[in-house]
């Protein structure tokens, strides 16, 4: 069951992909965007339709508090965009802390800055797609 991991940001998309199995997931790619979520859509669809995707995995941004904030009602926004193209299921998962883990295991491997910059939105899906197949998987 191959899926598709979403970091979803004012400026771009961190994209995600699991292994054939969904087991394992790996940072893919970074779409850059102008708030044109129709486009994006669009764009996930050929991801979909190209890499046989089975699923979506969207983060969810929640305050620490467990409230919906902005980013939240734009994701749920979001998923309801891609639910209406795409015809795989679009799971959100809880993304809080996502994008400072993501610096941090790039800090860790000693990454530049210029260089975590093009890459950290991808590294967020990673760890958003990797936390929903856990608990999916019950690891």
């Amino acid at each position: 069951m191959r899926a598709l991991g979403l970091d979803l940001g004012s400026r771009t998309l961190g994209v995600a992909l699991s292994d054939p199995s969904g087991l394992i997931a790996s940072p893919y790619t970074v779409i850059r965007h102008e708030e044109d979520y129709d486009s994006l859509v669009d764009q996930v669809k050929t991801l979909v339709l190209e890499l046989q995707i089975e699923s979506i995995v969207l983060g969810f941004p929640k305050n620490m508090n467990n409230t919906i904030g902005p980013k939240g009602e734009l994701s749920l926004s979001f998923q309801k965009k891609l639910e209406e193209k795409i015809s795989v299921p679009v799971y959100l998962q809880d993304e809080r802390l996502s994008t400072k883990s993501a610096h941090d295991i790039l800090i860790e491997g000693d990454m530049s800055r210029k260089k975590r910059k093009n890459v950290v939105d991808a590294m967020a899906a990673t760890i958003i797609l990797q936390n929903y197949l856990d608990r999916r998987n019950g690891s």
